[in-house]
């Protein structure tokens, strides 16, 4: 038997959020929308490649001019 398990332990966030899930079950799908609109987009490779290779390196000390 594992001394770390507590089969019967509910954190207090978790019971919230599960009766906020019981009592307006639209909450998961605006989740889901949300996580769509920020987080789960279609990446173009050629671009980012493209992106990566139009980079100039950073001077040292990025203030200095190369005057003379």
């Amino acid at each position: 038997m594992n001394i770390f398990h507590r089969p019967y332990y509910t954190s207090e966030a978790t019971l919230f959020l599960d009766g906020l899930r019981a009592k307006d079950p639209k909450v998961e799908r605006g989740q889901q929308l949300g996580r769509s609109l920020l987080w789960d987009k279609s990446v173009d490779r050629d671009a980012w490649r493209e992106f990566r290779a139009a980079q100039v390196p950073q001077q040292p000390y990025v203030y200095q001019t190369h005057g003379k």
